[in-house]
């Protein structure tokens, strides 16, 4: 299976939201679109000599999916479970259909790194368990925690930093 380097995030979620549709700003639709375009599936099959940096395939523009967590916690919020039902329709796309994701915890640098790996792993946990119950197999998902080892913005204690982002993988 190949590994399309793709770390696009799954869907900002920074508050609770009183209504889950209005919740999320793009269909299910945009989101396979966004997913589809991000990983290329396997059109450029050229070879990158260089560093990761300028071998990296460059993020689509005009959404950035990702799913945060308040301090300290992995439990979902009702913006991020309505924007994860939104990526789980995504995944039925007749051009997903043999993809498979990888689920990728992150924290902020507050703990200890061992809390901190624990706390990442039941983050991607989380975002499995809940897209699972909204009826994507199993086997197209797996969740991996990271700490606080691959912050995504320069202050290792923004909150920013506390999310889960995802990883696409075709067969």
């Amino acid at each position: 299976m190949r590994n399309l380097l793709l770390s696009s995030a799954l869907v900002a979620a920074s508050a609770l939201a009183a209504n889950a549709q209005s919740a999320t700003p793009y269909s299910a639709d945009d989101v396979a679109n966004f997913l589809v375009d991000s990983a290329d599936l396997g059109l450029n099959r050229g070879i990158c000599i260089g560093t990761a940096e300028e071998c990296a395939p460059p993020k689509p523009k005009g959404m950035d999916m990702m799913i945060n967590f308040e301090l300290d916690s992995a439990e979902l919020t009702e913006e991020a479970k309505a924007s994860l039902a939104v990526v789980a329709q995504a995944f039925e796309d007749e051009r997903l259909k043999k993809a498979r994701f990888m689920i990728e915890g992150h924290t902020d640098a507050r703990g200890t790194e061992n809390y901190n790996g624990n706390l990442s792993e039941d983050r991607a946990a989380s975002v499995k368990a809940y897209l699972i119950g909204l009826g994507v197999t199993e086997e197209r998902l797996s969740a991996m925690g990271f700490g606080e080892s691959t912050p995504r913005t320069e202050d290792p204690m923004d909150p920013e930093n506390r999310r889960v982002e995802l990883r696409i993988d075709l067969q």
